[in-house]
């Protein structure tokens, strides 16, 4: 049967040649291809979701590179083993990198103890992060970082590692593997490779012995649901726990809400990505239907920073049920998809003359602001006139949401705009 060594790691590519998508980053002539190709990298943050490559490019960028490989993982590590390594590194032959996965779980005083290596070149870190580098690395560290973006495996890249696995597997332990259906591999996956080849993994352990097996979307699924603990041992269930609980905020059920919620804080999660997904979803999902939502979450955010376990567990608890038993609209939301989406086919049409800014007596004198009413002049402090370009001049991007308040605004813009925009 397969080694004790997961199939992910016995997969894991050592060149940039045999490494699978993010070709922004390492296809032929990218910003880091040729970063790495001159053999002189910045210390950079790899942020990406999980399972797309991140290590295996810490890696590969070490053994390109010939430098000593130091790695970290910041949930079991702290400032002595962040000091251990820059010691043995100050004193090694050449430089050196430090990989530090998840280091958005470092604290300030952690990532504080980088600074001095990183600002005098004793290391080259490449931190790992799932969470936006923004708000979980301080500012002197990040601004010696380059940030690179890495993107989701697409439907081509899963497929194309499925196929890599198969043959490797087949050719491993001497059998015929068909993949029938490959529906529920890639639904199980998630876009993330090392979901995708431990569900493989586990498929082919569950029939040991078998000269040949056949994968069907059923038995993707029943082996997965059958060993999920084994399945999920890097931790990945985490990332469905999250998602559980903001569709449960999201479906108003406070108490699926409150569940995952307490999932969440038994495995010691980090109060404040909790309090950012909640910041998000207020506006995302309820937005103007209860504008006070926004607030909550924000006053949320704030104290559980401030406080931390085991108190700001009571803090999370009356959000989410707020969150919960808050009236929704998505409108916010898909006004500004659809706004970007016009921006996108249209171009950058021009500011109508009349609402330019006039900072200049020739601007003034060519027509810039020209004809503009100042809406506080009239009754209501609203007066009909154009503020669109003229391609696009009654386009609606802003569709109220069915609830009592975004009622009430439907209304009132119908009020003011008549029939230009069908309200």
């Amino acid at each position: 049967m397969l080694t004790t060594t997961p199939l992910a790691e016995q997969l894991r590519p050592n060149n940039l040649n045999d490494f699978l998508g993010q070709q922004h980053l390492v296809g032929k002539s990218a910003i880091l291809r040729k970063a790495i190709e001159s053999g002189n990298i910045p210390s950079m943050i790899l942020w990406g979701p999980p399972g797309v490559g991140k290590t295996t490019l810490g890696y590969i960028i070490s053994q390109q590179l010939k430098q000593e490989f130091y790695t970290l993982s910041a949930v079991s590590s702290g400032v002595k083993e962040v000091r251990d390594v820059i010691r043995k590194a100050r004193y090694g032959i050449g430089p050196a990198i430090l990989f530090i996965d998840e280091i958005h779980r470092f604290s300030k005083a952690q990532q504080d103890s980088l600074l001095g290596a990183v600002e005098k070149g004793i290391i080259t870190l490449i931190g790992a992060t799932t969470e936006n580098p923004s708000f979980e690395v301080i500012s002197p560290l990040l601004s010696r970082c380059q940030v690179y973006i890495l993107k989701p495996f697409d439907k081509n890249d899963l497929l194309t590692l499925l196929d890599k696995a198969k043959i490797y597997i087949e050719k491993q332990e001497q059998l015929k593997i068909t993949i029938k259906e490959n529906e529920a591999l890639l639904r199980i996956s998630g876009g993330d490779a090392r979901k995708l080849l431990n569900a493989l993994e586990l498929i082919v352990q569950s029939e040991e012995g078998a000269k040949e097996i056949i994968i069907t979307n059923d038995k993707a699924l029943n082996v997965i649901q059958q060993n999920l603990a084994i399945y999920d041992k890097a931790g990945e269930m985490h990332y469905d726990i999250i998602s559980a609980f903001i569709k449960s905020i999201r479906g108003s059920d406070p108490n699926a809400a409150v569940y995952w919620l307490a999932r969440m804080i038994k495995a010691g999660e980090d109060p404040k990505f909790i309090a950012r997904r909640m910041l998000i979803l207020a506006s995302e999902d309820i937005g103007n239907a209860n504008p006070n939502a926004l607030l909550l979450a924000e006053a949320c955010f704030n104290a559980v920073t401030q406080i931390g376990y085991p108190e700001c567990r009571i803090i999370l608890s009356q959000t989410v049920i707020y969150l919960a038993t808050s009236l929704k609209s998505n409108s916010a939301y898909k006004a500004i998809e659809e706004a970007t989406a016009e921006v996108s086919k249209s171009g950058d049409l021009s500011v109508p003359l009349h609402i330019r800014n006039a900072p200049t007596t020739l601007m003034k004198e060519i027509g810039y602001g020209r004809d503009y009413k100042y809406a506080h002049n009239y009754e209501q402090n609203f007066i009909n006139q154009e503020f669109l370009p003229d391609d696009i001049s009654e386009k609606k991007f802003y569709h109220p949401g069915s609830n009592r308040r975004e009622e009430e605004i439907r209304k009132r813009l119908r009020y003011l705009w008549k029939d230009k925009y069908e309200y």
